[in-house]
């Protein structure tokens, strides 16, 4: 059967980040920047408890595999905090969601070659991305660097409550593009969360060395190895 569409993975496969989320920074500047909407925490106050809620929201959440929601974390201390106007809410949540991003992030680029590969691609192939990640990072960090336009569809995990190797994320891609897992090829550098994940479908895999991933699984192959993103190019003409 034809290979009609490339599924990507983003971090790690596509955009070359790190983050540190135990930075005091991050928490002593929410702390300070709450204090201009009548929340008067220490920082510590405020980590424990974004902790304690996302915790709380992995266990109701029920999942094998659970993927948190930033914005509802937030959405939820605010609420905890007595701001009650759900509108308002919501913005700050938000706000407050990209603001621990941006104080955590410490590098975003792409890895060498991204553009150049996908640009030959996107003429021969439907390209979507499959991503453990927040829509409120993702898609604007896609957009910061260059990334923006290329996938269709994007599937991100936060917005259904679990992530990979959960095999329903790359199935509701396959559901949205009407295909099956022989005509797609999986991209990714994680064994456990791409390559394991999409074996389970039946979907043949690509996968990418980077400095970020589980680079081995238990009885998990990939059909090709790629030592440098631009390998890719090979591994798709390889497999297909």
């Amino acid at each position: 059967m034809a290979i009609k569409s490339i599924l990507f993975d983003l971090y790690g496969t596509l955009i070359d980040i790190e983050t540190d989320e135990s930075l005091e920074e991050i928490y002593r500047g929410i702390a300070h920047y709450l204090t201009y909407h009548g929340v008067y925490l220490h920082r510590w106050e405020v980590r424990d408890r974004y902790y304690e809620i996302m915790k709380q929201q992995k266990v109701e959440g029920g999942e094998e595999y659970p993927e948190i929601d930033v914005e509802a974390i937030w959405n939820s201390f605010l609420r905890q905090e007595g701001i009650g106007a759900p509108l308002v809410r919501r913005k700050l949540a938000l706000f407050l969601a990209q603001l621990y991003r941006a104080i955590s992030r410490k590098r975003l680029q792409l890895y060498p070659d991204v553009k150049r590969v996908l640009d030959e691609l996107h003429p021969t192939y439907r390209m979507a991305l499959v991503s453990d990640a927040q829509p409120c990072y993702a898609l604007p960090e896609m957009k910061a660097v260059g990334l923006e336009g290329y996938f269709d569809p994007v599937i991100i995990s936060a917005h259904y409550g679990f992530r990979k190797p959960d095999t329903r994320l790359m199935g509701k891609a396959l559901d949205t593009m009407e295909l099956m897992p022989a005509e797609v090829i999986c991209v990714g550098n994680d064994m456990y969360r791409d390559i394991y994940g999409a074996s389970r479908l039946g979907i043949r895999t690509i996968f990418v060395e980077s400095n970020q991933g589980a680079k081995s699984h238990a009885d998990v192959t990939p059909d090709y190895f790629a030592h440098r993103f631009e390998d890719v190019l090979k591994g798709i003409e390889a497999l297909t």
